[in-house]
């Protein structure tokens, strides 16, 4: 099966960045598509990003421009860079990935990483 831990997330002022950065083990050669999502405190979980293996991505509409999602294969690993953060954008983020196990597709969510951003 596929582990994912999530790290970077921390306190930031507006107009800051930060990366985030997702480190699968475990099974990380069968994962196809991984992706970033985000939910704030009284607010469903939404999608921030994802990208596929072979490197295709799609952005919520809201974060295009501001945030960029990449992935390094070799290290099974999936980055968001956070630009222009604004006080919206504080949230728990979390990475998610597809993957094939016992010849079904399945899915699993990394813990969490919290994004603070002060005003």
């Amino acid at each position: 099966q596929v582990q994912l831990v999530e790290s970077g997330g921390g306190l930031v002022q507006a107009g800051g960045s930060l990366r985030l950065s997702c480190a699968a083990s475990g099974d990380a050669f069968s994962i196809n598509t991984m992706g970033w999502y985000r939910q704030a405190p009284g607010k469903e979980r939404e999608l921030v990003a994802v990208i596929t293996r072979g490197g295709t991505t799609d952005y919520a509409d809201s974060l295009k421009g501001r945030f960029t999602i990449s992935r390094d294969n070799a290290k099974n690993t999936v980055y968001l860079q956070m630009n222009s953060l604004k006080s919206e954008d504080t949230a728990v983020y979390y990475c998610n990935a597809d993957y094939w196990f016992s010849g079904s597709s399945t899915n699993t969510w990394g813990p969490g990483t919290q994004v603070t951003v002060s005003s």
